[in-house]
């Protein structure tokens, strides 16, 4: 029943557990301040989607980026956090500047750059390029308000893996101990610390697949992407925002883990696709727990 219970308890509410269709600078403004846990979303990258979403250049990406900004300070909490999935394009032989500084526009606006976690993507697409290799990963960037922020780590614990079977029965004298690294860097390990252990904290590298299905949208990153970070930064009941839904993966992610969420994409076709999803998965879910 708690996904009905948290259903039923914001139906009521003009924009919990909705998609809605506008401009995010526009639409957010209607909402109240603090009412969002966490942001996380995949905005169009430059020179991208220009055809739904206007596609910015990189020369024009920051200041167009910004305008969005002071709507999401205000409408994220104090102890939230914001991850914003996104890569810079490569144009003319050479990478393009506007993610770091996009990053150093973010901390002069006031947020703290906390972490870059990558996507690895498991499933790129080969190819051949003059002068690089294929794009397999992209940047998580996670910005908060402040530095004391709501994180469960324990949630994304994963498998310790079966190299801890051998190598914690054949332990040696400065495994026993706390053996300080050789090279002076500061850094020491105690493998007995290990032992008994099942599962450990993860890296901040996300191995995940692309999205290979069609789901009626340009970009799509998969389900399990966001799903990782709500675990990560929120607890059931509360808040997730995506101001550039897309086809609404963000949204799904959020009601199978009894989350809410707020939707918003600037396409009517988009917001539909994504409302259309999610009645899809309300059913579902609805009908699994009658």
């Amino acid at each position: 029943m708690k996904y009905i219970q948290i259903h039923m308890k914001y139906q009521k509410n003009k924009y919990i557990n909705k998609i809605h269709q506008g401009d995010a600078r526009f639409v957010l403004n209607k909402f109240p301040d603090r009412c969002v846990d966490l942001i996380i979303t995949s905005p169009p990258y430059a020179d991208r989607r220009r055809k739904n979403y206007g596609g910015p250049s990189p020369k024009k990406y920051v200041d167009w980026f910004m305008l969005f900004v002071n709507q999401f300070q205000r409408v994220l909490k104090p102890d939230g956090s914001f991850i914003l999935n996104i890569k810079e394009n490569a144009y003319d032989g050479e990478r393009s500047t506007y993610v770091i500084e996009l990053i150093l526009a973010m901390r002069k606006n006031g947020w703290f750059w906390i972490e870059d976690y990558i996507w690895h993507k498991k499933n790129s697409f080969p190819g051949k390029w003059p002068n690089r290799f294929r794009d397999s990963w992209e940047h998580c960037l996670h910005f908060t308000k402040k530095k004391n922020f709501k994180m469960y780590q324990d949630a994304v614990k994963v498998p310790i893996g079966d190299w801890a079977d051998g190598r914690l029965k054949n332990l040696g004298t400065n495994d026993k101990i706390r053996h300080m690294s050789q090279t002076d860097s500061g850094f020491g390990r105690q493998l007995t610390n290990w032992i008994g252990k099942k599962t450990v904290y993860p890296s901040n590298v996300l191995y995940l697949p692309t999205v290979s299905d069609n789901k009626n949208h340009c970009a799509v990153f998969p389900e399990a992407l966001p799903t990782w970070f709500i675990k990560l930064f929120t607890e059931k009941s509360d808040v997730v925002l995506d101001p550039f839904i897309g086809s609404g993966t963000t949204a799904i992610a959020a009601l199978k883990l009894d989350r809410n969420f707020i939707g918003i994409d600037l396409s009517k076709r988009y917001s539909k696709t994504s409302r259309d999803a999610v009645a899809k998965i309300k059913k579902q879910l609805s009908k699994a727990e009658k």
